[in-house]
């Protein structure tokens, strides 16, 4: 009897462990990302402020240029927590970054602008943005490291969609904030002081999250944070690059792949398509909001249905949805999207592309922490993402504004497809479906039963989903 009775009460007691470290670890997901999606979500009401044009669409692209510079720091936030993670702990680097995120958004809240300082407003601007893209560059990594190792075996798919969960979930968390100010204060008021606002939440929700991440259980080993202050003579140590580099940089690369196309599409169909419907489609701001608001609504709520069905097929089955149809379909949509101005419409096409995006937002931070081991899963992850996402992910609004003032938005359409086909090829060649993972060595198998030596095939190179 005690027998049959312990395996579900043990089994029990790990769910609601994990239950409770996600929600914390997610929690500052939120946040962090949060303070990232206000400064799109508001740019077009503070743009004046910091930036001198005098023409909606060459503010908007100045203002995508900051935005896009502040992706420059993600690969050195990647480096720089993913090495703290790996060797001091990932609770350690999730409480830093949160803590670095808050002090930016309150930066914001009280800057003074180009009317009382001049240039210095616009310099002090892009400063903050850097430090805050150094901090939610180690926030990823770390974050999905985290929720990967956090999750039980059997269920790593659904408890890990709960990082894009938080992130959607803090895009749409200022899409909100975006919709309640302009009906409570209108576009003047907005416009000219009413901009700060959003960024002061965001300080404040950072410091609640600083509480709650204090009591977050810890998923490096004791030997593993030993290897990184003990080395041993001839060995790379935990977290450096030369471990990543020397031993994992075919999986460094296939994170690079597997991003690609994924972070291309899903800041096309979250994050830049507000300017889109605003600038190409003809739709007015508020309407643009509310189709963003309720289309990421229904887009977060799928997310941990997608991951519930990677727990069943698998992770590849998923990312060759999002790759096949990301393929085919981005040029139709975005085409018949730039068309219309029809509300009802441009919801269903926004939604036809997130339901598309899907297959990868929901599994990638999964997918990714599993190509390496625990001693360099989150600087490999983190930059990995990291350096995918600068490249082509955060320019997106900057290279759409720019086709979009030169007339061309079906050159955009063109390079979304490429990115995503590329992603393809990497799905397609590089993983292979319910094969061990470093993941399963540590922490139980996924899918079945490993292999007889517990381990994946190439210790050096494993590359599975």
């Amino acid at each position: 009897m005690s027998t049959q009775q312990a395996a579900p009460q043990s089994e029990a007691a790990q769910t609601r462990k994990a239950v409770g470290n996600i929600l914390k670890g997610s929690a500052g997901n939120l946040v962090e990302w949060y303070d990232v999606y206000i400064y799109t979500a508001f740019s077009a009401y503070f743009a004046s402020h910091f930036f001198s044009s005098k023409d909606p669409l060459q503010s908007n692209l100045e203002a995508m240029a900051v935005f896009a510079v502040t992706f420059l720091m993600r690969p050195i936030g990647s480096w720089f927590f993913g090495r703290y993670a790996d060797r001091k702990g990932r609770k350690a680097a999730l409480t830093l970054s949160v803590t670095m995120m808050s002090a930016g958004s309150f930066a914001i809240a009280i800057l003074p602008t180009k009317d009382v300082i001049g240039v210095w407003a616009l310099v002090l601007l892009i400063l903050i943005r850097l430090i805050q893209g150094f901090s939610v560059g180690g926030e990823y990594g770390t974050s999905a490291t985290y929720m990967s190792e956090a999750a039980t075996s059997k269920r790593r798919g659904f408890f890990s969609s709960f990082q894009y969960v938080t992130l959607i979930g803090g895009q749409m968390l200022a899409l909100l904030v975006l919709v309640v100010l302009e009906q409570a204060l209108g576009k003047e008021a907005l416009g000219g002081w009413g901009w700060r606002i959003p960024f002061v939440i965001g300080g404040v929700a950072a410091l609640v999250v600083l509480w709650l991440r204090r009591s977050m259980e810890e998923t490096i080993s004791a030997e593993q944070a030993a290897a990184a202050t003990a080395p041993v003579a001839g060995e790379a140590q935990p977290g450096t690059l030369k471990l990543l580099l020397t031993k994992h940089w075919r999986a460094l690369l296939t994170c690079i792949g597997v991003t690609l196309g994924g972070t291309v599409a899903f800041y096309t169909y979250t994050n830049f398509i507000l300017s889109f419907m605003q600038n190409t489609s003809g739709i007015p701001k508020e309407t643009s909001s509310q189709i963003n608001f309720w289309a990421l609504l229904i887009f977060m709520c799928l997310q941990p249905v997608y991951g519930m069905i990677s727990d069943k097929v698998g992770r590849k089955p998923l990312l060759l949805w999002f790759g096949i149809l990301g393929a085919l379909c981005t040029w139709p949509l975005l085409s018949a999207l730039s068309g219309t101005k029809d509300p009802f419409v441009a919801f269903l096409l926004m939604m036809g592309g997130l339901l598309i995006v899907g297959g990868y937002t929901s599994i990638n931070a999964l997918v990714k922490a599993e190509l390496f081991p625990s001693s360099i899963r989150a600087l490999g992850v983190g930059l990995g993402y990291a350096i995918a996402n600068s490249l082509f992910g955060g320019t997106v609004p900057l290279v759409g504004a720019a086709f979009q003032k030169a007339g061309q938005v079906e050159v955009f359409f063109t390079y979304v497809t490429v990115a995503v086909g590329i992603s393809l090829l990497v799905y397609i060649f590089a993983l292979k479906n319910k094969k061990p993972t470093h993941l399963d060595k540590e922490q139980g198998s996924a899918f079945g039963s490993p292999r007889a030596d517990n381990s994946p095939a190439d210790d050096q190179d494993s590359v599975n989903a």
